[in-house]
């Protein structure tokens, strides 16, 4: 996850009548950018092995891409992915970054002896003019849950603009997975819950025995926000892979030289998981993604690298994966299937943040049918 204002939404709004608000810039950098001008930021991506592995296997390993080429790096950050392709042979990059983590990458490019072909550019990508068009755009632009953060339009953008046409993407392709899981945190945050309501009783009680006033009208929509915070809020986890109990599905692909905004900005799946573990509980579905280095059919990688955010036995990744709660859990046996019809939009408050919404459905391996549940999850 890196940093850069993003325009492309408010022009598509401006431009679209019924589309999301008009994105004030101002305020989207202070709710959001500001975060990634720190260094102990960046540091924690880029202390992430499985992050760093990728990106570097995917450049060095696919240098033919790189060698003599220009290259635009959509949200430098740090300036790592610029300057690896600097050293994989190209012979220009643009390193576009918002914040003022832009000094730190000028000041890294001269130290690795690059700055003669890094060029860092503070602003926004939208704004931003370059002087030519570019052969790669490289972009480390994925959210929790791949689209948390809406990036990926700048990314969009810059293609447009600026990727010649037998240009290629650095990720090429994405995929957004759900998965059934069986977890403790339900029980976890509705005792976390049943805490802050008692609190909130004894608060009511004490605020009319000592100051006569009685606030228990305001219990129901107190339980309302605390209810949304602790059981419709997707939770980070680093799930072990034990813990998915049916078989995953890819509930949306995107391939980065063709999407568009409009793709993005509301992902609609059905898909049916079978149970593979007998005698358990469905407690919850997890969310995570998986980014691919494939090139293009016209230009293809000469080795092609995937850097996944699944479940994994040595602790995953810094984006993890997202929990949604599903209450009241479900008994599943080995055999049944789950059906989900799934729904993420962006929040209307603020376009960087998600709105999403499960039906689920339990058909079991004897013909019974379950009736449907539907929850509301918020990404934010």
């Amino acid at each position: 996850m890196a940093s850069l204002p993003n325009g492309a939404a408010s022009a598509s709004s401006a431009a679209g009548g019924g589309g999301p608000a008009v994105v004030d810039k101002e305020v989207d950098f202070a709710n959001y950018f500001c975060t990634y001008s720190y260094l102990y930021h960046q540091k924690e991506m880029l202390c992430d092995r499985v992050r760093m592995d990728a990106y570097h296997s995917a450049v060095f390993r696919n240098a033919h891409h790189f060698r003599g080429k220009v290259v635009l790096d959509v949200g430098t950050g740090s300036g790592i992915l610029a300057i690896w392709s600097a050293q994989a042979g190209a012979r220009k990059v643009y390193a576009v970054e918002a914040t003022n983590m832009a000094e730190h990458a000028r000041e890294l490019a001269r130290a690795n002896d690059v700055a003669d072909i890094v060029e860092v550019i503070q602003g926004s990508m939208e704004d931003v003019v370059l002087p030519e068009k570019v052969d790669v755009i490289i972009s480390e632009w994925m959210g929790y849950f791949l689209l948390r953060e809406s990036m990926f339009d700048s990314v969009i953008c810059a293609r447009d603009r600026w990727l010649k046409p037998d240009g290629v993407m650095y990720p090429s392709h994405a995929r957004m997975w759900l998965a059934p899981i069986r977890s403790d945190l339900a029980e976890n945050k509705m005792e976390d819950l049943e805490i802050a309501m008692h609190d909130w009783n004894l608060f009511v009680e004490d605020t009319e025995s000592y100051y006569g006033v009685n606030m228990n009208v305001l219990t129901k929509a107190y339980r309302a926000e605390h209810e949304k915070y602790y059981l419709k809020s997707a939770i980070w986890n680093n799930l072990h892979p034990n813990q998915v109990i049916g078989q995953a599905a890819v509930i949306k692909e995107i391939d980065c030289l063709t999407a568009t905004v409009d793709e993005i900005r509301e992902v609609r799946a059905q898909v049916t998981m079978p149970i593979k573990l007998d005698m358990t509980r469905l407690a919850a579905l997890a969310g995570w993604f998986d980014v691919h280095f494939r090139g293009s059919k016209q230009n293809p990688a000469t080795q092609e690298v995937e850097l996944s955010t699944a479940p994994d036995v040595n602790g995953g990744t810094h984006w993890g994966q997202q929990v949604f709660l599903l209450t009241p859990p479900l008994k599943v046996n080995e055999g049944d299937n789950v059906k989900v019809s799934f729904t993420m939009v962006r929040s209307k408050e603020n376009h960087r943040l998600m709105d999403m919404e499960f039906t689920y459905e339990l058909h079991e391996s004897s013909g019974k049918q379950l009736p449907a549940i539907t929850t509301k999850i918020y990404l934010e």
